[in-house]
């Protein structure tokens, strides 16, 4: 794709991040598998459901800008993903692994916000009001994940890793 106007970058990262949310939702179910605590596994399993609602309503802004909803090989998220991976496969220790998988979480969260909160302000400049909406839908969960984590970690995971 060629990117020439605000529009194409608005449009290429939004293929971005829907290439990442499809990616996120087969990153997480190993490491609902993997989780030693079950608040922990809890999170994920709901950051599951809210991933694929997430991609659906990806799909709705793609239907607000009559665009096909696709995806855009993202490798930044592959990366992340891959590091988590590499690492749950080298720690033995249950609560280590845990606060290993959480900052890998953690680092997917902070990801998708920074790309959510860039979609909105661009959408709110092209006047795509209604892919603002629905984008800012989407960062307002993302802070509210990367909240969940750190709130489980700083209270008991990181502890039990010490």
């Amino acid at each position: 794709m060629t990117i020439k106007t605000l529009d194409d970058l608005f449009l290429h990262t939004l293929k971005d991040v829907y290439f990442a949310e499809n990616h996120i939702t087969k990153a997480l179910p190993k490491m609902i598998r993997k989780a030693g605590d079950d608040k922990l596994r809890k999170l994920f399993e709901d950051h599951l459901e809210e991933t694929k609602g997430q991609i659906e309503r990806l799909e709705k802004v793609f239907k607000s800008l009559d665009e096909k909803p696709a995806g855009e090989e993202c490798p930044a998220i592959e990366g992340i993903t891959e590091e988590a991976e590499e690492l749950m496969g080298e720690i033995k220790d249950a609560e280590t692994l845990d606060a290993a998988m959480i900052a890998a979480a953690q680092a997917v969260e902070h990801y998708e916000i920074t790309r959510y909160g860039t979609l909105v302000t661009w959408a709110k400049q092209l006047g795509h009001d209604e892919a603002a909406k629905l984008l800012g839908e989407t960062l307002d969960q993302e802070y509210s994940a990367d909240k969940k984590l750190s709130k489980l970690a700083e209270s008991s995971l990181n502890k039990k890793a010490a």
